[in-house]
Parts: structure tokens; C-alpha cells; sequence
């Protein structure tokens, strides 16, 4: 063969093609009614709420009785509950998930009729389940669970063993999970699937990878497989894997999609607006009946849904993903919130919890703070900006993945647009709970909420078992069995500080301190119990023995009081006006600080 002939036969065989592999793009329609079957176990990656709605479309009123896996079950999939599209949930929450976690009437009426059954499990031993049916295992370790109600409640799928390699120590095993079908939505794909997804990933998709009959995936925009190769690093699901490829722009929404990595996507925000109509409209059955008729059943397609929300709006969330968007929104708040108003109890638990948190990272020395959503947040956020000015190397994280971020004012939403490009790391629920918070280098307090607390510092947060549904663990069991020590944040009354909680949903073991509105119980030495160490008064007057009397009426168990106890002093000026500015509305410190 000649050399002319060789470089002829190079150019024909190791060109790149701009365009390959066999061509998956079709409707969303299309893609749910051809793959999706009656009976199935779904999956959902989570911000996949185009792909959520044509589900809904093809099969309401038809009863389909599908196992429904996600680590969240709240806004958009409530749909599927309240339609009776699923017959079981696996999930780590099921509720109101903005501005901050809350009970759902359709999650109710769900869990008391037994309509729908509940599997609870936790944020991080989800995508540890699928990622074992990914890799082909029967089970996966966890240190998550252990010493939980789930523990029991999941028997069938999770075992406590002894460590095999380490004597005196136990382990969780929890079974794998494959779904039939994951559904996924992305930022890009080519007509084959290979799908871009951008950071922070939340649960991953360690699902897609485990689905035995596929996945569907929808995209902001199909892009050429030269595009795909130029960004490789964040392609996430694999073509050979993949179903069905369908072009649904803002195919998140209501949730938004950064554009982490790609500087040439146009990224937009959640949709506030969106997500409360929700939560009102599911407080009334009608309503909701009437708010599925016109945002799901009337809407023929994809393109009418988002006709109906109008470029307006669309252009709105774009422009509030913008980096420097957050300045804006602080500096109109500037003038309605009232900074010179007395504090009310929920701040002033708020920023004695945020001392608190500071106090045991520099005493502990730690150097990381993993936080729950709501108050806990403020409480660490608060913390976060003190230990800072003081010189403590700190930073704080988020479970979804986000890791050294500064929270921005304006916004009390923990995973708020605003916050996410002052982050250090973005990443995965694995490596956010598993290995930042919880490995064995982990310099971790936890900060986290409660419904329930007893005096030994379990805590409820998923359900008074037979009668009401909470909302779940989320990433709270994982946090609180793997963080060197945890502090918890709840307001008092006999009903919410008991002497012993219904149901546990994490263990008191590393819980040292409890933060209330009406003082701070910590373990001293060796006591698995709490005491009372520090009160904080309810008027600027009252004595300790009234404050005490006021005490024992609002905690269920026999109080046990310090030697020394200590009077928490009230807020600083700087302190106030920062939470305030930080949650201007009053979604979790209340009203009083607006004018």
C-alpha cells in the first residue's frame, strides 16, 4: 500500500464524527407511553419535572400501581400521589420541601388511609441502594440507619452485622435496588443519549446506571456527539443505557438547572412562585384537582406548558441564575426589614444556636458544619460568618452536594441559586453525606432540626406511627450517625420535647447539645441524658426561678438543671439584622423582624 493509499485509508477511518450512534430522539409523549408499563418501579433523578407531568398525562385515572424510588417526594410528584399513580413510595422525605420542610395534606391522607404505602429510608442510603444494583451487588454497607425506627421498619432490606474486619463494631447492610426505569433530566444530550448533567448532582445517577429496561432522559438542548466529546467529564449516563432522548427546555421547572461547567448554557432558577402555589394548592383537594387540570391534563405537551408560563417568567428565572443576581434582591430588602424590633424566641434560639455551633467548633476543633434546612440552617449559617471574622478556618455544606459555599442574604432556601456559585466543591450526596460528612476524616458538626426530641436526644422527624406523616429523614440519620458530633435545633412544648419520641428516625448517640427556644440541654460527661445548662428568658425582666416554672411546662420530661446554669444573653445588633437579612420574609424566624 502506498503512502498516498495510507493516509486515504487514516482520514477514512479515524475521522471523529460530529454526529454518531443510533437516533433515540423522539416526543415525550412518545418516549413514556412506548417504555413505561403498568406495574413498573420508576425512579426519578429528581428536577425531572417535564418528564413527572407527561407520566401523569398518559396514565391518570388508570391506576398503574407503580413503585415510585426518589429521594424526595414533594412539589411536582405529589401529583402522582394525589392521582393514585402509585401504589408504594421509596423515599427519605415526602412533604413540603420549600422554604423548609413541612408536612403535606396529600402525604396525609395517603399515609392514614394506607392508599399509598411509605418506605422510609434516608437521603444517602437511597442512592447507596441503586448504586449497589448498578455494580451488580446484592447489598452495600452503610453506617447510616443504625440505631434508627428504620432499622426495623426495613428488616426485610437491612441487617446489622458485626464488622468483619474490625471487632467491636457493627455495620448495616442494605439490600440493592434496580428500578426498571430511571427517568433523568439534563442540560445536554446527542441523539444517541449520552447525557451532560451540571453540578451539584444530589443523589447522582446511580439509578440510571441500575435500571434493567433503561432510561428516559430528557434534555435542555440535543447537541452533536462533538459537543458531548468536548465535555466529556460531565457526561453522566451513558448512550448504550438510554431509551429515549426528548428536547424539553426548562424541562426542571418548577426546579431550576445550573450551568456549572458550561458557560454556554443558559441556566435559570427554581421557581419560587411555582413551588408555594403548589404547597396552597394541596391544602385543598379541589384546588388541587383544579391546579393539576390546568398545569398538567390541559397542557397537551410540553411546549403549552410552557406557553402558559410565558417567556416572561421563563426570562425572570434566567436572570435570577446569574451570579451577581443575589445583590439585587439584598439590596431591595434593605428597607423592609425592621433591624430595631425586639427579638422574638425563634430568633433568639436561632442566633443562641448559632453560638452554640461556633463554641464546639472551636472547642472540638471542628471544620466543616453540615446543616439541615430551616432554622438549623440560619442557626449554622450565623456561625459560619462569626467563626470566620474570628479567623476558624470553617465551611459549610449542603447534602445535595454543595461544599464551602457563603450564603447569600435575601434567600433563607438552603440550595438557592444565589449560594451556588460561591461554592468550593459541588459534587454528590455520596461524597456531601458519605465522605465529608460522615468519613473517617470527617471534621463535621451537624446542625439539625426536629419535629419530636426526647431527653436523650433521638429525634423524630418522619411519623407518629398509624396516625400522621411527617416528612422524613432526608439527610438527617446520615448526618447524625456519621458527623463527629451533632447539635439539634427545636422548639419547645410537652407535644415536641418528649420523654421518649414515637418514632426515631435518627439516634441521640452523637446528639451533645439540643437547642430550644427556651434554653440549651446539653450531655454532660458521660449522662446520656440532657440537662439544662443555659435558659433563655422569655421577657428582659424575668427571674430565673419564673423561668424556670415556664421551663417545666413546655418539656415532657423531669428536668435535670446544671449546678451553674447560665443565662443565655440576648442578641447583638449585628447578630439580628444578619438573620434577618438573611430570612427577610420571615418563612422561619416569623414576622415581628418586618416592617
Amino acid at each position: 500500500m502506498e503512502i498516498k493509499e495510507v493516509k486515504t485509508l487514516i482520514n477514512s477511518r479515524f475521522e471523529v464524527p460530529v454526529v454518531e450512534g443510533k437516533d433515540k430522539v423522539c416526543s415525550l409523549d412518545e418516549a413514556i407511553k412506548k417504555n413505561v408499563k403498568a406495574g413498573m418501579t420508576i425512579h426519578s433523578i429528581g428536577r425531572t419535572g417535564a418528564l413527572n407531568y407527561q407520566l401523569v398525562r398518559e396514565f391518570w385515572g388508570k391506576r398503574p400501581n407503580f413503585t415510585f424510588v426518589s429521594y424526595a417526594v414533594s412539589g411536582t410528584l405529589l401529583s402522582l400521589v394525589y392521582g393514585e399513580l402509585v401504589k408504594k413510595v421509596i423515599t427519605s422525605f415526602a412533604g413540603n420541601s420549600y422554604p423548609g420542610p413541612g408536612p403535606n395534606p396529600l402525604v396525609q391522607k395517603a399515609y392514614v388511609s394506607g392508599s399509598v404505602e411509605f418506605e422510609n429510608w434516608t437521603m444517602l442510603t437511597i442512592p447507596q441502594m441503586l448504586l449497589a444494583g448498578a455494580m451488580g451487588w446484592d447489598f452495600i454497607p452503610t453506617k447510616s440507619i443504625i440505631g434508627s425506627s428504620m432499622e426495623e421498619e426495613n428488616k426485610e432490606a437491612f441487617k446489622v452485622v458485626d464488622s468483619p474486619f474490625s471487632s467491636n463494631e457493627k455495620i448495616g447492610l442494605v439490600r440493592a435496588l434496580s428500578p426498571d426505569i430511571t427517568l433523568v433530566h439534563g442540560v445536554a444530550a446527542d441523539r444517541c443519549g449520552n447525557t451532560i448533567l451540571t453540578y451539584p448532582l444530589g443523589n447522582d445517577v446511580f439509578g440510571a446506571w441500575a435500571a434493567k429496561s433503561g432510561v428516559i432522559v430528557s434534555v435542555e438542548k440535543i447537541v452533536s456527539t462533538e459537543y458531548i466529546r468536548k465535555n466529556s467529564h460531565l457526561v453522566r449516563v451513558p448512550s448504550y443505557q438510554v431509551l429515549a432522548v426528548c428536547e424539553a427546555p426548562y424541562g426542571a421547572h418548577p426546579m431550576g438547572m445550573t450551568s456549572q461547567g458550561l458557560p454556554d448554557f443558559r441556566a435559570y432558577a427554581d421557581d419560587y412562585d411555582a413551588m408555594t402555589e403548589v404547597n396552597e394548592a394541596s391544602k385543598d383537594e379541589e384546588r388541587y384537582s383544579n391546579w393539576i387540570r390546568h398545569w398538567i391534563l390541559d397542557c397537551k405537551d410540553h411546549k403549552e406548558y410552557l406557553s402558559k408560563l410565558g417567556k416572561k417568567r421563563l426570562n425572570h428565572l434566567a436572570a435570577r441564575a446569574n451570579a451577581d443576581a443575589w445583590w439585587n434582591d439584598a439590596m431591595s430588602i434593605i428597607g423592609t426589614v425592621d433591624l430595631a424590633k425586639e427579638p422574638n424566641p425563634v430568633e433568639k434560639m436561632v442566633i443562641a444556636a448559632s453560638r452554640m455551633i461556633a463554641q464546639r467548633c472551636v472547642e472540638q476543633k471542628l471544620q466543616t458544619i453540615m446543616t439541615g434546612l430551616g432554622l438549623p440552617n440560619l442557626a449554622a449559617w450565623l456561625a459560619t460568618y462569626e467563626l470566620k471574622s474570628r479567623g476558624h478556618d470553617v465551611d459549610l455544606m449542603a447534602e445535595a452536594g454543595m461544599y464551602g459555599y457563603l450564603p447569600r442574604p435575601a434567600d433563607p432556601f438552603i440550595f438557592s441559586f444565589y449560594n451556588m456559585p460561591t461554592s468550593k466543591i459541588l459534587t454528590n450526596v455520596e461524597v456531601a453525606l458519605g465522605v465529608l460528612a460522615g468519613g473517617s476524616t470527617n471534621r463535621c458538626i451537624g446542625v439539625l432540626g426536629a419535629a419530636q426530641a426526647d431527653k436523650f436526644g433521638n429525634v423524630n422527624m418522619t411519623k407518629i406511627p398509624g396516625k400522621f406523616y411527617l416528612v422524613g429523614s432526608g439527610g438527617a440519620n446520615d448526618i447524625a450517625n456519621g458527623a463527629t458530633e451533632t447539635v439539634t435545633v427545636v422548639t419547645s412544648g410537652k407535644s415536641r420535647l418528649l420523654n421518649n419520641v414515637p418514632y426515631i428516625t435518627y439516634p441521640g448517640k452523637k446528639v451533645r447539645t439540643l437547642i430550644s427556644d427556651i434554653g440549651i440541654f446539653e450531655k454532660i460527661g458521660n449522662d446520656e441524658s440532657l440537662t439544662l445548662t443555659a435558659y433563655i428568658p422569655s421577657r428582659t425582666n424575668q427571674t430565673e426561678h419564673d423561668a424556670m416554672a415556664e421551663i417545666k411546662e413546655k418539656v415532657g420530661w423531669e428536668l435535670k438543671l446544671a449546678p451553674n446554669l447560665n443565662r443565655v444573653q440576648p442578641p447583638t445588633e449585628e447578630e439580628l439584622a444578619l438573620l434577618r437579612l438573611f430570612d427577610p420574609k420571615g418563612y422561619f424566624i416569623g414576622t415581628q423582624g418586618i416592617s
